[in-house]
């Protein structure tokens, strides 16, 4: 019986210790209002600030921590209205650098900075030499008034004249008139109306209008010739009276022929 005592009471020490050891391992929970590793929230939004470089370090203050209080910030830190602050020196130093500048400036260009500012006086206007002013109301206005205008309008229209249309002179010479054998001659081109030898007909027309620069020249020289009842030259093989496929329609057209 006593064994059996010993026994449990073995087994409930060593249910024990598990329960201690797993307890001890256990991490501990932190407080979520007083932030990770701070004693309060105010401290950790310090530290934020700190790290940061918004404020000094040493200048954060908790009661709970006994650290110096932060200083308080004010604008009487800030510069003066007017004066220029500068990280590499004081005021002075900056115009001095600004002037040294400017002179660097003229040195180059050779002309001196122009100061924009609405007291500045109007830049002259400058006519180039050649352009006209008739598109320049002042310009004119100052040469002439609008009754001037007026009054030269009125004289153009006085010298106005309207030309009649008149007839054609006549031709002077003593060449046909390809014109007037046009107009007289109305029969389709490739009609035969006078006979021709079929001898060396095609290669002597060929042979004889390329010596021609245009078909009116070959048709002057055919008609000057004899054409069209005569073609000795061969250069009128259809007997339609027109030399070296000379077309008449061109002028029977321009006359509404």
């Amino acid at each position: 019986m006593q064994y059996f005592l010993a026994k449990r009471t073995v087994r409930a020490l060593a249910a024990l210790g598990a329960v201690t050891a797993l307890a001890a391992c256990d991490p501990q929970v932190p407080d979520s209002g007083a932030g990770v590793g701070f004693s309060s929230y105010t401290e950790y939004q310090q530290r934020q600030a700190q790290n940061a470089g918004l404020v000094p370090s040493g200048a954060i203050s908790d009661e709970t921590t006994g650290l110096p209080a932060a200083p308080v910030m004010t604008n009487s830190t800030l510069p003066p209205a007017g004066q220029v602050a500068s990280a590499g020196g004081s005021a002075a130093d900056v115009a001095a650098e600004t002037r040294a500048a400017l002179a660097a400036s003229n040195a180059n260009s050779g002309v001196a900075p122009l100061e924009a500012s609405p007291s500045n006086p109007a830049p002259p206007v400058v006519n180039a030499a050649g352009i006209s002013n008739e598109n320049n109301f002042e310009a004119v206005g100052e040469v002439r008034s609008i009754q001037d205008d007026a009054n030269r309008i009125a004289a153009n229209r006085a010298q106005y004249q309207q030309v009649q249309p008149t007839a054609l002179p006549s031709r002077v010479g003593t060449g046909p008139n390809i014109v007037d054998y046009a107009l007289k001659n109305r029969h389709p081109i490739g009609k035969e109306l006078y006979s021709r030898s079929l001898l060396n007909g095609q290669s002597k027309f060929v042979r004889n209008c390329a010596k021609y620069p245009s078909p009116d020249l070959a048709q002057e020289d055919f008609l000057a010739a004899g054409g069209p009842h005569r073609d000795r030259m061969g250069l009128d093989p259809d007997g339609d009276g027109y030399a070296c496929q000379w077309d008449p329609r061109p002028f029977q057209l321009a006359t509404g022929g």
